[in-house]
């Protein structure tokens, strides 16, 4: 009898073992659940597209994401303030956040594979990267075009043909715009810069790791002062005016008061709706390359993804999944803008979409260092002094001063 208790005893204990091993476990897969959850901070434009791309990788690795909806802005601006528990692990940003992140420590390196950046042009992956570093990883391009109304002017294969057509086209009628480029009062040193690159300028040299100096300024180098008075040309002829702000550039088009016009793809719509017959091409070469600035959308990882116990998660959800060719057609889809994968790229169908991203071939990603911030109202303010009409700044001295007042505002 005493044998049998025993028996009864043994298989009672064995039951309640296998019982709190289990509870156990159960216990441990629900933390684990909860350690590998990957929150993402979006934008509202991105949100869905975010959702489908990372739901699906989180599927195939068996966590959870979650998709946060910030504005846009916010997402840099809170970042450094959010409490560690509500905090990101991957953000959605602009390339020229980087600087200011990566200084303050709040995202991590990537280290994509060689065969995955054999995929992205090199200009796209030097906009995320900072100290010869990369931080982010590039999803959709952003440039301007020169868009030619082909039912009034043909397209110009060098910059000799474009004057020559936009200056014919101008005297055609006396409220006609030669080249319909945005400037202004303000001035516009974005949709200028493809005729400061043009020129041989630039904003500031690289080290031979690749990282920006900004204290080796290009605004006024000699190549570009050498080609300065083309400018004095220009000016003369009106071939560029700096009274044309947005409104007037854009109206023009439409109204063909305008053969040409130099805008971005968030003018795809206004395009597509217009009636007129058009390409999309980047700006004939000058002296040198009229190349467009970049605007580099794209991911990063946060510090809060190794206080969260994710950072091997997120990395390979930046790092490999966004930058496949599948994920980056549906995230540049997403806010209609050209894919950095060059695959992807190749299987954009819509047209104007397309050209743009045609456009962006050899551009300059803004630089995304904060000095950038001195270089913007003087770049754009030469400019405007040197191609305002009548009584305007010869264009050497102009960007002489220019290039001087950045560099004390740099310091």
């Amino acid at each position: 009898m005493k044998k049998g208790i025993s028996r009864v005893g043994a298989a009672l204990f064995t039951v309640l073992a296998v019982a709190m091993l289990c509870a156990a476990a159960a216990s441990a897969t629900t933390n684990r659940a909860a350690a590998t959850t990957v929150r993402i901070w979006v934008d509202k434009d991105r949100h869905a597209a975010v959702d489908k791309v990372a739901s699906a990788w989180a599927r195939s690795r068996g966590v959870d994401v979650q998709v946060v909806e910030k504005g846009f802005g916010d997402i840099r601006d809170k970042l450094g303030t959010v409490a560690a528990d509500q905090a990101p692990d991957v953000i959605v940003g602009a390339h020229d956040w980087t600087g200011e992140l990566a200084a303050n420590g709040l995202v991590q390196t990537l280290f994509p594979s060689k065969a995955i950046k054999k995929l992205f042009p090199r200009y796209s992956l030097d906009a995320f990267s900072y100290g010869g570093r990369l931080y982010g990883a590039p999803v959709a391009l952003e440039n301007v075009g020169l868009v030619v109304n082909t039912r009034l002017v043909k397209v110009p294969k060098t910059f000799a043909q474009l004057e020559k057509s936009a200056l014919a086209f101008k005297k055609k009628g006396s409220d006609h715009i030669a080249i319909a480029v945005p400037q202004g009062s303000g001035g516009d040193a974005y949709h200028m810069y493809p005729f400061f690159s043009g020129l041989c300028g630039y904003i500031f040299a690289r080290s031979k790791s690749g990282a920006l100096n900004a204290h080796k300024i290009g605004v006024a180098n000699p190549k570009f002062l050498k080609n300065a008075s083309l400018i004095d040309k220009w000016n003369r002829e009106c071939l560029i005016n700096s009274t044309v702000d947005y409104g007037t550039a854009k109206d023009a088009f439409l109204k063909q008061k305008a053969a040409f016009w130099v805008t971005c793809p968030w003018e795809s719509d206004t395009l597509k709706g217009s009636g007129l017959n058009f390409r999309i091409v980047q700006v004939p070469k000058i002296k040198c390359a009229a190349v467009p600035f970049l605007g580099v959308q794209g991911f990063l990882v946060t510090k809060y993804a190794t206080a969260h116990g994710v950072t091997s998660l997120a990395k390979d959800l930046v790092a490999r999944y966004m930058m496949g060719a599948a994920a980056q057609q549906d995230l540049a889809a997403a806010n209609s803008r050209f894919p950095a994968n060059k695959t992807a790229g190749k299987r954009v169908t819509d047209p104007v979409l397309a050209q743009f991203g045609r456009a962006s071939k050899g551009g300059v990603p803004m630089p995304n260092i904060p000095q950038m911030a001195s270089v913007w109202g003087e770049l754009g303010g030469a400019w405007v002094k040197a191609t305002k009409g009548a009584g305007a700044t010869p264009a050497r001295s102009a960007f002489a001063t220019a290039a001087r007042n950045i560099a004390n505002k740099i310091g």
